[in-house]
């Protein structure tokens, strides 16, 4: 207000307040009262500036000014993750981190790859070796790399060894003396025979492979027998061979029972035995006496309550016994490696035989007119052929792929059937070595005891599955899906089967010393009793009684049961 001369305070807000003049020609300016002095703001209002920043794209190679580090390490898109670690943070442009390409020597990088994959260590490519402790700059297995002192593939190489001198071979002109090319070494040795460091390593191994293959020869057990009768020959001079006629039904004929009834209760036990028995048989035809063989190396011979003779000859468990048709003699087999034939009447060996093999079973021709002749299943995977007479091989049949369990005539004796541990069952015609019928499905398992049915027409086999098997015995052996018994316990024990002789029932043991028996046409388990403490290894129906069974196992007893 220039007439009343006053000074007027202004803050700078009201000055903004006023309002440009635009003279003509000229610039428009502030028009500001002279009277007028600021009060309380010194410094000069001015706009706050807006940062914006620059956004720099991740994926570019080159840049051409500085950047801050807010501007290189802000985040792509909106705010910054504050759960996200700084690794995470960092640019990436893979998926474990950020690549870039370098220069690298491929004989170094080539070299320090095939170190590592040999010696587990390889110099850190991160780490300036020249600066570094030898320690920090090596990466993989360290103490082995501070072991070999740092050495590459390349540098552990086999050292060159000095050149074999020849002994001077003369020169070419002279033809007697020149050696040329055939010159022996310097220190070549002539002699074969080894020093005495040697010997003594190679008696070593000698001894070691005799001990595991039982290469030294077992001479045979003696062979000697015990009566246990008080008199041979009876007051007609018969032995005890003779077929009794005094017990009620007649043992001659060959004639089988027209009803078969279940076993109920035991009757009678024969002890004797120590350890095992691992088979019996009946005397044939009559069956008045009973075979039976154990793991004590014993052989006995019984009537019906009483023990007849007690042959001994094996050194080792008695495996399988056999009579002939007759009854007159019998084979057994033994684990000592030897076939033993004897006299049932005198107990006296007749003869042995062996192929340096384990026999586990072993069988006579039932024909007549080959009564000599015997076949006898080893260990080596095959079946062996002998003359009695001549105690000589005669044939082999070694077409198995395991060891050979059971050997069992069908077809009128014309063929034989075997089974072995390759879990297979194969056919042979007599006297020829070539199997002409093979069985052997991969659901089958091994079937180490096997019966022939007493009318000739199946064969009856004890299968690892814990069933009975019944296979065809005269055209084509086949399977007979209708007639498998099942419900015993018999994994891992050759359990004989058997018939009764009217063919109403099947019976055999099992791994719980019990006698099962079945019912032949429904496969019903009929009855189970507890026959033994331990395994039932073998059980046999008398070919002439209704319902006696004769039953053994491994606590050493053999009971009859009716």
């Amino acid at each position: 207000n220039q007439k009343s001369n006053q000074i007027k305070s202004v803050t700078f807000d009201e000055l903004r307040m006023f309002s440009l003049t635009r003279l003509p020609g000229r610039q428009p300016k502030f028009i500001v009262p002279q009277n007028i002095i600021f009060v309380g703001e010194i410094a000069p209002f001015v706009l706050y500036a807006v940062e914006t920043g620059v956004h720099l794209d991740p994926s570019l190679k080159e840049v051409t000014y500085n950047p801050t580090y807010e501007t290189m390490f802000a985040p792509e898109f909106g705010p910054v993750n504050p759960y996200r670690s700084q690794q995470m943070a960092a640019p990436r442009n893979m998926l474990s981190g950020y690549a870039e390409p370098a220069h690298v020597n491929d004989f170094m990088f080539e070299q320090q790859r095939r170190t590592f994959s040999t010696f587990g260590y390889a110099l850190d490519p991160s780490v300036d070796t020249t600066s570094q402790n030898s320690s920090n700059s090596y990466i993989g297995a360290v103490d082995e790399a501070e072991k070999k002192k740092g050495l590459t593939v390349f540098e552990v190489g086999p050292k060159k060894h000095d050149k074999r001198k020849k002994v001077q071979g003369g020169e070419s002109d002279d033809i007697d003396n020149y050696l040329g090319p055939w010159a022996k070494y310097v220190d070549e040795k002539d002699g074969a025979k080894p020093s005495e460091e040697e010997q003594k390593e190679l008696d070593e191994i000698t001894a070691k492979r005799q001990k595991k293959g039982r290469n030294e020869e077992e001479a045979p057990a003696e062979e000697k027998t015990i009566l246990h009768v008080k008199d041979a020959y009876d007051y007609q001079g018969r032995s005890y061979l003779h077929v009794p006629q005094d017990v009620g039904i007649n043992l001659r004929t060959a004639d089988i029972p027209d009803k078969c009834y279940l076993p109920k209760k035991q009757i009678h036990v024969w002890t004797g035995h120590t350890k095992g028995v691992s088979a019996i048989r009946l005397f044939p035809v009559s069956g008045h006496l009973l075979l039976s063989c154990s793991m004590d190396c014993k052989i006995k011979v019984r009537n019906c309550f009483s023990l007849v003779s007690l042959p001994s000859g094996h050194s080792k468990a008695v495996r399988d016994i056999c009579f002939n048709n007759t009854g007159t003699q019998y084979m057994s087999a033994a684990y000592d490696r030897y076939l033993k034939l004897w006299d049932t009447e005198t107990g006296q060996c007749i003869s042995r035989f062996t192929n340096r093999k384990v026999p586990y079973c072993v069988k006579f021709n039932p024909d007549e007119d080959k009564q000599n002749l015997f076949v006898a299943g080893m260990s080596d995977k095959k079946i062996v052929q002998w003359d009695a007479r001549t105690g000589e091989v005669v044939q082999e049949y070694d077409r198995h792929l395991g060891a050979v369990n059971t050997i069992t005539f069908v077809d009128e004796n014309r063929r034989f059937v075997s089974t072995s541990d390759d879990k297979s069952l194969r056919v042979w015609e007599w006297d020829i070595p070539v199997d002409f019928k093979y069985i052997a499905e991969p659901s089958m398992h091994s079937m180490p005891a096997v019966t022939l049915s007493p009318n000739g027409k199946w064969l009856a086999c004890q299968s690892m599955d814990n069933q009975i098997l019944i296979f065809g015995a005269q055209n084509r052996f086949r399977l007979n899906k209708k007639k498998i018994f099942k419900g015993h316990m018999v994994a891992g024990y050759a359990c004989q089967v058997d018939f009764s002789p009217d063919m109403s029932y099947v019976v055999s043991g099992d791994a719980d010393g019990k006698l099962n028996i079945w019912d032949w046409k429904t496969t019903k388990l009929y009855h189970r009793i507890k026959a033994h403490d331990k395994v039932c290894i073998s059980a046999l129906w008398h070919p002439h009684e209704t319902s006696k069974v004769i039953t053994c196992g491994w606590d050493g007893l053999i009971k009859l049961w009716d």
